[in-house]
Order: C-alpha cells, then structure tokens, then sequence
C-alpha cells in the first residue's frame, strides 16, 4: 500500500469524516478552511482534483460518475486504512514476533486490555 503525502492525507482525512460523497470544491473549501493561516494559500480546485485522481489509482477513492460535478469518497474506514498499513510493515519484517513484542510493549494498559478482549483472552 502507497503512503500518503500531506495533501492526500488532508484529503483522505475529511472524506473519512465525511460518509457521504463529496465534491472536490467543497473539499477545496474544507481544505483552506483548515489551513487558514497567514502563510496558507488557496488551493485551487484542479489541485484537488489530482490528488482525489492519485488516490483513486491507489484504491483508496471511488468516484461517483453518474452526476456532475463528479463526488468523491473513501473506499474503506481509517479503522480499515490503518490496519491495513500495520498488516504491511508487519509483513514487511524478518522477525515478526520480534516486532510483535516490541509494538505490545509499548501500548498502555488501556490499549492492551483492549488486546486482551480483542483475542479473547479476558
């Protein structure tokens, strides 16, 4: 699975909060209204466009062709998105249990009860 630059996961990150498909000026309008700053600039809407062209070649976009302007949304949850990226690096490891080991070591007490319960080991 691709990474994601800073702009695809702006991008990625207001689809996911949005379940509903979206077009790439309200997107473009969301964009600038989270990077109102002095030294942001506007984004313009073709700007956009590639990007949502990018992530829909990485899988990660689907566009709704049947009415214009085009909507766009996010193919699977951030949930899904992420467990999909740790199933990657995991993969990618020589020593699986080692980093396993080292990645439990390293959640707190909350998250490793929630580990627990998820592997039905109350």
């Amino acid at each position: 699975m691709a990474t994601l630059g800073d702009l695809e996961r702006a991008v990625m990150d207001l689809l996911w909060e949005h379940p509903e498909a979206i077009t790439a000026n309200t997107l473009r309008d969301l964009l600038s209204q989270r990077s109102s700053g002095a030294d942001a600039r506007p984004l313009a809407v073709t700007t956009v466009l590639t990007v949502l062209s990018r992530l829909e070649k990485k899988g990660l976009v689907e566009r709704e062709r049947s009415i214009r302007p085009h909507r766009y949304r996010a193919v699977t949850s951030r949930a899904d998105h992420t467990a999909e990226l740790m199933l990657e690096v995991l993969g990618s490891a020589p020593d699986r249990e080692a980093v396993l080991a080292r990645f439990i070591g390293t959640v707190s007490e909350g998250e490793a009860e929630t580990l627990r319960k998820l592997l039905g080991r109350d």
